[in-house]
This record gives structure tokens, sequence and C-alpha cells, in this order.
């Protein structure tokens, strides 16, 4: 059993906070995870974070406020190449 309720999103290397919501499925585009970002409704482990740039690390909860509810991710780093 998940200690999170949100899906784990395995990623090799480092990526930024908007890579890591397409890659996750919480926004459709670039434009939307701009607009989220941009709009404060995106939370990185319950703390509002508002640069699309912000580097993720292993472990960071990501939660969108969406009109249809609440969608988010947990980012799991990996080894690879």
């Amino acid at each position: 059993m998940s200690l999170h309720p949100h899906p784990v999103i395995d990623v090799r290397g480092e990526i930024k906070l908007g890579q890591f919501l397409k890659l996750a499925g919480l926004v459709e585009d670039g434009a939307e995870a701009r607009v989220a970002v941009q709009s404060g409704d995106v939370l990185v482990n319950g703390e509002p974070e508002t640069r699309r740039g912000h580097r993720l690390a292993d472990g960071d909860v990501v939660v969108v406020d969406l009109p249809a509810g609440e969608a988010g991710a947990v980012v799991r780093l990996v080894a690879g190449r």
C-alpha cells in the first residue's frame, strides 16, 4: 500500500515542474502547465510553486487544483541514461 494517495511517476535524471506536469498527465500541454503554475494552482509538498522551471527532487508531491478537482503525482527519480 502506498503512503501517498497519488500515483508515483518514475523520472530519469532531473525534471522541471512544467515538464513533470505534462509527463504525469496532470495537464494537457505546456500552455496549460504555464497557466496552472502562474495562477498558483500547483503545490509542491503542500506549498504553492509559481516557477515552471523549479527542479523537482525525489519524493516531491505535486498537486494541481483543476476545475474538475484535485490531481497529483509523486516524483520518483530513477537511475538511468
